[in-house]
């Protein structure tokens, strides 16, 4: 197949970033990119490089040549950039978040299927050797029945100007939570607790619980604060518990036999049962992981699902239900903590 013909919208923080992935993967032609900083454009494509740089948007949309459009721009422009291209008939892919609000990520889901093209959320940590073993290993049940899913992603980092700690960082792990829950443990509710400890104006230290479906739960926390960077999760499940470390440069995954067996004995007389708690100690092991940047697999998933007509793993539905979560978790916070239903998280779902 020949390789898909591909814009670039957006030259700033992340941009850069796709620009060089399309630039490099056989599946893709990178053949402009636009930024309203020219000359921004122009240093990300790089000195000797043919492709073309514009400062006007609707340049992207008069070039038939370009058949999909990668968009990196502050997330209240999405809507926008993103539906015109989609109704001009082009593939979108997305940064995170898919849309500032349920509702503009729904238009934009109706739009791509109403025009037959690929609508695509950038969430790049689904595409990690990583986080493609946890998936593998929690959809063929070798952890067993999940029971918790515990996260942390914390660091001192860059308070935003528009958005709160939990649209900036937890995306990343929510995204992960959505592809890697087997059926029958979606999320049902979320409960979100925050602090402003700095008097930043918006929440700098975050907490989500959720609770999913069949009894488990999930957790994580997110914080601008912390003096140390740590990335890890923790997925328990009935067999066997997964820990990752994403900055563990030597062991990034280890998959534990230990955990807690529950069984029940009649008990003789009143027919009651008496559960009876033992405790398991096997062995650890490492799975190995491939190599490979996950923003290239993202972009080469881009290419595929666009010329093959299908829908991407991290699709707009993905991509819905993550801002579903974030939504309910802004009203959690509004209401002190209280939890919110999740109605619908499945939307759009082959879960």
């Amino acid at each position: 197949m020949e390789p898909l013909r591909v814009a670039v919208v957006g030259a700033g923080y992340w941009g850069p970033n796709l620009i060089r992935n399309f630039q490099s993967c056989p599946d893709t032609d990178l053949r402009l990119v636009c930024d309203a900083d020219r000359s921004r454009a122009e240093r990300a494509v790089g000195r000797y490089s043919t492709v073309r740089v514009t400062d006007a948007f609707d340049e992207v949309l008069a070039d038939g040549a370009v058949e999909a459009v990668a968009i990196a721009t502050p997330a209240r422009t999405h809507l926008d950039l993103a539906m015109a291209c989609l109704e001009s008939g082009r593939h979108v892919l997305v940064e995170k978040p898919l849309a500032t609000t349920v509702a503009d990520g729904r238009k934009l889901i109706d739009a791509a299927a109403e025009h037959g093209v690929a609508l695509m959320c950038d969430h790049t940590y689904c595409y990690t050797p990583a986080v493609r073993k946890i998936r593998e290993l929690t959809l063929s049940g070798a952890l067993g029945d999940i029971q918790y899913v515990d996260s942390v992603r914390i660091n001192l980092g860059l308070v935003q100007r528009d958005i709160d700690v939990l649209w900036d960082l937890a995306p990343h792990d929510l995204s992960i939570l959505d592809v890697i829950l087997p059926p029958g443990r979606e999320p049902l509710a979320v409960a979100a607790h925050g602090a402003d400890p700095i008097g930043a104006g918006r929440t700098c230290v975050g907490y989500l619980t959720l609770p999913l479906r069949g009894g488990a739960i999930a957790h994580a926390h997110v914080n601008w604060l912390s003096p140390t960077k740590i990335r890890t999760m923790i997925v328990g499940g009935s067999e066997r518990t997964l820990v990752w470390d994403d900055l563990s440069p030597t062991q990034r995954i280890s998959v534990y036999d230990r955990g807690v067996d529950l069984r029940e004995d009649a008990v003789s007389g009143d027919q009651r049962h008496q559960a009876l708690v033992s405790y398991r100690m096997g062995d650890m092991t490492a799975p190995a992981l491939g190599e490979g940047e996950a923003l290239r697999e993202v972009v080469g998933e881009f290419a595929a699902a666009a010329r093959e007509g299908r829908r991407p793993l991290t699709d707009g539905h993905a991509g819905l239900r993550v801002l579903r979560i974030l939504e309910a978790a802004s009203e959690s916070l509004r209401l002190g903590g209280a939890t919110v239903p999740l109605n619908g998280w499945l939307d759009g779902a082959d879960h």
